[in-house]
C-alpha cells in the first residue's frame, strides 16, 4: 500500500513524466512494465499456486467438508460483484471486459487488516478468510486463463504443453532437486509468453508440478521449501514493485467524472457492495440450507465484517484490469476505482470488527 501511495504521489508531481517514460524503457525487446507484469509477477503466481496446492493437499482445504463453506462463499463473492458491474455497465459494451475486475480478493491485505483487530476475531474466521481467498485466487486464475486469452498461438501452446508434461514426468519419477523444475519452468514461461495465454500462469502450472511429499530423511518437501523461500521475496520485492509500477495514476488525466463513470462505479460498487453482500448471503444461505456449519465461535456480525474485507481487491483486481483494458484512460479509471473500492472495504471491515463485542454478539446470535 505504501508503494501504491508513493506511485500516486510521484505520478502527480513534476516526476510524473519521468516515471511513465521509465516504465516504457525497452529492455531485451520488451518495455520495463511488460517485464514486471509478465515476468516478475510470475513469481507471485508461483507462490499462489504453491499455497493452493498445499492447502488442497494437507491444509484447510484437504477434505470436502472443509471446502464447502469457503467454496460457496467464494462463488457468491465472485458472482454478485460481476452482476453489479454488469448491471451498471450494461448500456456500455465497451466496458464489459472489466466484469471480472471486482471479483478478486487480495489475500495478503485482507489478512493484514484482519490481524489488526487481534483477539476480537476467533481463529476459525482467520482460517475461513484464508480458505475463501485461496479459492478466490484459484477462480481468478481460471478467469484469466479462460476469458483474457487473445491471439492464441497453437504452436506455442503445443510447446508449452510439452514442457508441462516434462514437469509432470519429473514429479512422477520423484525428482526433488529444484534446478530441473526451475529450468523447465523457465522454458514453459517463455512458451506461454508467445501463446496468447498470460505468461504468469506458467507459475501456477509449475507450482502444481512441485512435489509436496516429505523427504525420507525428514526434511521439508520441495514445495514447502520453495514456498518459504519465495514468500518474503514476493511480499517485500515483487508486490511492492508491481504496485509502484501500476498504481501511478495522474489524477488530472482521468477527468473529474472518472470515478462516477459507469466503469468506475461498477468496480467500486462490485468491490465494496458486491463482495460483502455476495459472501455474506452465500454463507447465510449455506447455513440455512444445512449444507455447511459456521466457523467455530464466530457470530454473524464478525462474518459480515470478514465479508466486507473480501472487497479488498488490489493486486489481483489491478492485474485483471490491466488485462481487460489497453486504453490508458480506462486503465487510469480502473486503477483509481480499485484503490477506492479496496480502501472502503478495508475501512468498513475493520470498523465492523473493531466495534464487535464478541461475547454480546455471540449471545445475540
Amino acid at each position: 500500500m505504501g508503494s501504491a501511495a508513493l506511485a500516486l504521489a510521484v505520478a502527480n508531481t513534476v516526476l510524473g513524466d519521468a516515471y511513465r517514460e521509465a516504465l516504457h524503457t525497452r529492455v531485451a525487446g520488451l518495455d520495463l512494465l511488460h517485464w514486471i507484469n509478465d515476468g516478475l509477477m510470475t513469481f507471485f503466481f508461483l507462490l499462489v499456486g504453491l499455497e493452493i496446492k498445499r492447502e488442497m493437499v494437507e491444509g484447510q482445504l484437504d477434505t470436502w467438508p472443509r471446502r464447502v463453506l469457503p467454496l460457496i462463499a467464494a462463488l457468491g463473492g465472485m458472482l454478485v460483484p460481476a452482476l453489479i458491474f454488469m448491471a451498471i455497465n450494461f448500456p456500455h459494451p465497451e466496458n464489459w471486459r472489466g466484469w471480472a475486475v471486482p471479483t478478486a480478493t487480495d489475500i495478503a491485505f485482507a489478512l493484514g487488516v484482519l490481524a489488526l483487530v487481534g483477539s476480537r476475531v476467533p481463529a476459525s474466521l482467520k482460517v475461513f478468510l484464508t480458505s475463501l481467498a485461496i479459492i478466490d485466487d484459484l477462480g481468478a486464475i481460471l478467469i484469466i486463463a479462460t476469458f483474457y486469452a487473445s491471439d492464441l498461438s497453437f504452436v506455442a501452446l503445443a510447446v508449452a504443453a510439452v514442457f508441462a508434461v516434462a514437469l509432470y514426468w519429473l514429479n512422477r519419477r520423484g525428482e526433488t532437486r529444484p534446478l530441473p523444475y526451475v529450468l523447465l519452468g523457465f522454458m514453459l514461461w517463455a512458451a506461454m509468453l508467445f501463446s496468447g495465454i498470460h505468461a504468469t500462469l506458467a507459475g501456477v502450472i509449475l507450482a502444481m508440478m512441485i512435489p509436496i511429499d516429505h523427504a525420507s530423511d525428514g526434511k521439508s518437501s520441495l514445495l514447502h521449501s520453495m514456498e518459504r523461500g519465495l514468500s518474503k521475496w514476493v511480499a517485500y520485492l515483487v508486490l511492492p514493485i508491481f504496485a509502484f509500477a501500476n498504481a501511478g495514476v495522474s489524477i488530472g488525466s482521468t477527468g473529474h467524472m472518472s470515478l462516477i463513470s459507469p466503469l468506475g462505479l461498477g468496480i467500486i460498487g462490485g468491490l465494496f457492495l458486491g463482495k460483502q453482500l455476495g459472501v455474506f448471503a452465500a454463507v447465510y444461505l449455506a447455513k440455512q440450507a444445512g449444507v455447511a456449519a459456521l466457523p467455530a465461535r464466530a457470530n454473524w456480525r464478525q462474518i459480515y465484517g470478514v465479508a466486507a474485507l473480501c472487497g479488498i481487491g488490489f493486486t489481483m483486481s489491478l492485474f485483471i484490469g490491466l488485462l481487460a483494458f489497453a486504453d490508458p484512460d480506462k486503465q487510469a479509471v480502473l486503477k483509481l476505482a480499485v484503490l477506492v473500492g479496496s480502501l472502503l472495504s478495508a475501512l468498513a471491515g475493520a470498523l465492523i470488527l473493531l466495534t464487535t463485542d464478541s461475547a454480546k454478539a455471540k449471545r445475540a446470535s
